[in-house]
């Protein structure tokens, strides 16, 4: 189950960031608290029904009018958890609008995200309210991770999400993939209710901290004629702040006005569109022909592991693409010849990692290249150091042997890299690539950056001067 960093760690990570800086399903009509009716022998939803006021529609119905078509006013028609008042749920609404950029980030960051969700509630009839759980869990950060091995949106812990189908493996972690973890996690929360009759808050507290241990905490108090509510339970002090975060963020979000928040204008339409594909890809050119960042690219596909799409088994063969961008990606790719999809102009091997914390990486004819790579074989380091010493010099080309028929290949410096790259997927590149060689000269960019961190770097220096 998961079990998320502490709020303090939370909130300063959030505020660190602050200052550093769809396929749909048939809509369903939301669970209402009135709909939960007492039943002979159901203790939960007898406890739930008596102890809360029902959703003040009126209240919520103010805020939806003057959003009208945006993600705001769907996510408050679905709004179905019951009307509660307490000074935990106070002391949270307090720290949010003591932080009011705090809740501008969120809404940035939820931007791309939450008209799926949406869809996902919908579709399992679900309280509205739910959708803004990753504001609890993740602060809408997709490749979060916490301190006890917790990713993704939604926070999974490795057990659970593989009991959910999420895999996870050297390619792929299911947990982050947006598309996944949002079935898996709308999922799971409609079976966590159902274990407790339909009361949320109870399945709620579970979803954090298990409900083994939530029910646990029920059976000591009734062994002691104690009430069993959630907010008579016994938890530890995240879990007892988890579930009045929650209702806090929903009540400002429906109450903007009021509380004078500023809610973005995100339209009530799908961001991305979810494109399939026969194989591989190498995720540098896919987001070069979706013509993005690949740091924007990854914020939609941070489930994968490596520089390249995983192989048939371990993962999916699917790329969330912005709408905007997708028909022309669909395009580019149909005009990729099918052998260069994987072995591409960065020639990513399965050694090379992509770091999701590098800065935004663009490539255009007018501006350099940089590439953030991870490279641990040694003729790669050798090369890359070759390059460095070059670059150092000022030269404008180098003699690089070929290891295919004991002839060199004059190279410009500016191109060193490249080759660098080919020689660490496969050293006979160099030779088989010379006519095109001559071709790209006359067509790139006068410098190219590279960052490179390896392992082996500092064993070929020694190699080097011995």
């Amino acid at each position: 189950m998961p079990v998320k960093l502490n709020r303090h760690v939370n909130f300063l990570v959030m505020l660190m960031t602050l200052t550093a800086a769809g396929c749909s399903q048939n809509a369903k009509d939301a669970l209402t608290v009135n709909e939960l009716a007492p039943e002979p022998n159901n203790a939960y939803v007898d406890r739930y029904f008596q102890n809360y006021q029902p959703v003040n529609k009126a209240e919520i119905n103010k805020t939806a009018e003057s959003h009208k078509d945006t993600v705001w006013a769907r996510l408050l028609s679905l709004y179905s958890l019951p009307k509660i008042e307490n000074e935990r749920i106070d002391r949270e609404i307090e720290w949010y609008l003591n932080h009011p950029q705090a809740l501008s980030t969120i809404q940035k960051r939820a931007e791309p995200y939450l008209h799926l969700i949406l869809d996902e509630v919908e579709a399992k009839n679900i309280p509205g309210e739910l959708a803004l759980l990753p504001v609890v869990e993740s602060a809408f950060v997709p490749d979060a991770n916490s301190r006890v091995d917790a990713s993704g949106l939604w926070q999974f812990m490795p057990a659970t999400g593989r009991m959910f189908g999420l895999q996870q493996n050297s390619w792929y972690d299911g947990r982050r993939d947006i598309y996944a973890s949002t079935k898996a996690a709308t999922t799971y929360l409609k079976q966590l209710s159902e274990t407790f009759d339909g009361d949320w808050l109870l399945a709620l507290a579970s979803y954090n901290w298990g409900k083994g241990n939530v029910k646990k905490s029920i059976e000591h108090n009734e062994g002691r004629n104690l009430p069993t509510d959630y907010w008579s339970l016994r938890m530890p002090n995240e879990t007892a702040n988890y579930v009045p975060r929650l209702l806090a963020i929903a009540k400002i979000f429906a109450n903007a006005d009021e509380y004078n928040v500023n809610l973005h204008h995100i339209p009530n339409k799908p961001y991305f569109e979810v494109v399939h594909l026969d194989s591989q890809l190498n995720l540098n050119k896919a987001a070069e022909m979706a013509n993005m960042s690949l740091h924007d690219f990854m914020k939609l596909n941070p489930g994968f592991n490596k520089s390249k799409m995983a192989p048939e088994g371990a993962g999916p063969r699917r790329l969330l693409i912005p709408v905007a961008q997708a028909e022309s990606f669909k395009e580019n790719l149909a005009q990729l010849p099918f052998e260069d999809w994987v072995s591409d102009g960065f020639n990513a091997d399965e050694d090379t990692m992509i770091h999701f914390d590098a800065k935004p990486v663009y490539k255009s004819k007018a501006a350099p290249i940089k590439i953030i790579a991870k490279v641990s074989k040694p003729q790669s380091v050798k090369a890359l150091l070759t390059a460095k010493k070059l670059d150092k010099n000022d030269k404008k080309s180098v003699s690089v042997a070929s290891n295919t028929k004991g002839k060199s290949v004059k190279i410009p410096t500016n191109h060193i890299v490249a080759m660098a790259q080919k020689v660490s997927a496969n050293n006979k590149v160099v030779a088989e690539k010379n006519k095109s060689i001559a071709k790209i000269q006359k067509t790139a960019t006068k410098s190219v950056t590279v960052a490179v961190v390896t392992k082996n770097i500092s064993q070929n220096k020694k190699s080097k001067r011995g």
